[in-house]
């Protein structure tokens, strides 16, 4: 398979990886475009991990097949290896190194050296804006900047293609939104990022989204398009006192379409053709409950990834049947 402007970046075929009889991930199926931000989301042991394992060269699939910069995983993975950057889930930078030394480690085992491995370190620090943390002592960082670090080691070969295991886990949220930030730079710069993570909020920044259940590629599409094809009707917030009553009131209800607890609410999604949330909180109203609160709101990734484990446990439990 050779690669074109035009072919994808990243293409997977039936990618299956197992572990004596667990399937940790089964049959995947993808292609991931020369510039794009994909976002590759699901639980934790749904099988994202092993599955970027194997994209960069790291782990042999069982069966199937996948290319990275048209090059095949399993003909030749220390090739893919050498032209892609991998930010482990596992912070795997030397603490007792500073920030600098890190990098002239790291850099030196891509093959820099002299001035030109001065220069990747100071651009890659300026990228990362830690250059003012270049002779910290990296024990020493925060959470957020140790993965900057990461980030920044990723780069030091300049490479086309990022694969990011969950970069943000453990990481406040305004440094996993700083984080963000320059991976969407990076991205605009031209590299293709590959990103793993649990958190639904960051997948809204991805150009597409693959959602993993059980180790199963459930939905794959744009935000807007999961969202579109995954929420359909009107979704709204269910909140006040007596909220476990109204949900099992409300459960089953002609328009009803789902009603789930949602943190200190529940949403409420129903169809605008058979019901209205006026209709609905009347009804509430005259079983006693009035008090409680509708309000419209828009679909979030977050109800797409419950839409779809429902789905999928509706699915096997009909197989089990």
């Amino acid at each position: 398979m050779s690669s074109t402007p035009h072919a994808p970046v990243i293409r997977s075929e039936r990618l299956t990886r197992r572990f004596g009889s667990f399937v940790a991930v089964r049959e995947v199926s993808f292609e991931v475009a020369r510039g794009e931000i994909f976002g590759y989301l699901g639980a934790n042991g749904a099988g994202k991990s092993t599955t970027i394992r194997m994209l960069c060269g790291l782990l042999a699939p069982s069966s199937g097949a996948a290319w990275v910069n048209g090059v095949s995983i399993a003909e030749d993975p220390e090739r893919v290896k050498r032209s892609l950057g991998y930010m482990s889930q596992r912070f795997s930078l030397y603490p007792d190194l500073r920030v600098e030394e890190n990098l002239e480690f790291f850099g030196g085992a891509y093959g820099l050296e002299g001035a030109e491995l001065a220069r990747r370190v100071g651009e890659v620090l300026a990228r990362t804006d830690l250059e003012r943390e270049r002779a910290v002592r990296t024990s020493e960082l925060p959470g957020g900047l140790r993965q900057r670090l990461a980030l920044a080691s990723a780069l030091l070969h300049e490479p086309e293609i990022l694969f990011l295991d969950e970069p943000t886990a453990g990481v406040a949220p305004a440094a996993r939104r700083a984080f963000w930030r320059l991976i969407r730079e990076l991205a605009a710069s031209g590299r293709t990022i590959f990103v793993t993570t649990h958190y639904m909020d960051e997948a809204e920044y991805c150009h597409r989204i693959g959602l993993m259940v059980d180790g199963e590629l459930r939905a794959l599409d744009t935000p807007a398009g999961l969202k579109r094809d995954h929420v359909p009707g009107e979704l709204h917030e269910l909140s006040g006192p007596n909220l476990a009553r109204a949900v099992t009131a409300l459960a089953g209800r002609a328009g009803v379409l789902a009603v789930e607890p949602f943190g200190a609410a529940a949403h409420l999604r129903l169809d605008p053709a058979r019901t209205s949330a006026a209709a609905l909180a009347a009804e509430l109203a005259a079983a006693g409950l009035g008090e409680l609160r509708l309000a419209r709101i828009e679909p979030s990734l977050e109800d797409v990834f419950l839409a779809v484990v429902e789905r999928n446990g509706a699915a096997a439990a009909g197989e089990g049947a």
